[in-house]
């Protein structure tokens, strides 16, 4: 069953399109992940998904309804806000009972499913703190026990993690995907942080300008990327773009090639000299500038002595180059 059905979903703001002809499924049990750059529509999509914006052309399906003219509080959806949007006044247990209260839900079963949520978050000896007596990521985990309690049909999360810190943000996305296997719930996920996409989703949607580029899972947009944009969006460090001409190629066409699949040697099919090394233990990022100005980064991997100052040659297979026409579409 199809937990989700965007068809041709448009919105305006007067006279500025934020959403343009968006056309996405999300199956039962899926996790897919919103992705691109800020300005990109993605929250815009979460809400007009969620109801708390209408969408002025297309129709929104949960669950196989319409639910365009259905209020958000009746969509069967549940929404976790970068914000956390807890109630100050109110206990943990409070701030995830209270929809169930709203619901008119049997105290019994509020109780339970409370519990149940507070196992699952390791949040059972706090249930009785108000969230200022919480961490951050203590608080974000009581957002998402907000949602779990409401066994939605959807859940909706809206950059959760960007409040926390980089340690916190690898720990939550660690239990946000485990909670994802336990519910076997179907779970839609806004980021700008390509590593929380490439981590979580089963599918990954990538927006640029209201509009999808591609959607696919991480892997086939890592490895088959649509177009420009998408090669340099996912990945880190970023795909490097090279003319045609740089590699004695001709036309106008560019070339891209990741930083792993650059060797370093005394010659190559390209030379510069390295401008800057970072050494990050497992990894070593090496940045070469090219004659012209261009500089390409180089992933080697583990630790490795380079000096600034070097002249060296950039080494790679031509079965992992990728190239894109002047426009940036893919040249396959």
């Amino acid at each position: 069953m199809t937990a989700l059905k965007l068809t041709n979903v448009c919105k305006s703001f007067g006279q500025v399109d934020v959403l343009k002809n968006i056309d996405l499924e999300v199956e039962e049990g899926e996790f897919v992940v919103f992705v691109g750059p800020s300005g990109c529509g993605k929250s815009t999509l979460l809400r007009v998904i969620a109801g708390l914006e209408d969408a002025t052309e297309g129709t929104v399906e949960i669950g196989g309804q319409i639910v365009n003219q259905i209020p958000p509080a009746k969509r069967g959806i549940a929404m976790v806000f970068q914000s956390y949007a807890l109630y100050p006044h109110l206990s943990v247990q409070g701030n995830m009972a209270l929809g169930l209260k709203q619901e008119k839900q049997p105290r019994q079963v509020i109780d339970e499913r409370v519990a149940m949520a507070g196992r699952m978050l390791s949040l059972e000896d706090y249930l009785d703190r108000r969230p200022s007596e919480l961490s951050g990521g203590q608080r974000q985990r009581v957002a998402i026990g907000r949602a779990i309690v409401r066994e939605p049909k959807l859940f909706l999360f809206d950059e959760p993690l960007s409040n926390l810190d980089a340690a916190l943000r690898m720990n939550t996305r660690i239990e946000i995907a485990r909670l994802h296997r336990q519910l076997a719930a179907s779970m839609v996920y806004v980021t700008h942080d390509q590593t929380e996409a490439m981590t979580l989703a089963d599918k990954i949607v990538v927006l640029r300008d209201g509009r999808v580029e591609q959607i696919g899972s991480p892997m086939e947009l890592y490895n088959d990327p649509a177009n420009q944009f998408v090669a340099g969006f996912l990945g880190a460090p970023s795909m490097n773009f090279l003319s045609a001409a740089r590699i004695g190629e001709s036309g106008d066409h560019s070339v891209g090639v990741r930083p792993e699949n650059i060797r370093l040697g005394t010659e190559g099919r390209v030379s510069g000299r390295v401008t800057h090394v970072e050494k990050l233990g497992g990894d070593t990022n090496v940045l070469v500038e090219l004659a012209d100005g261009e500089v390409v980064t180089v992933r080697l991997f583990g630790q490795h002595d380079v000096s600034p100052e070097t002249s060296v040659g950039l080494l790679f297979d031509e079965t992992d180059l990728y190239r894109f026409s002047a426009a940036g579409e893919r040249l396959r």
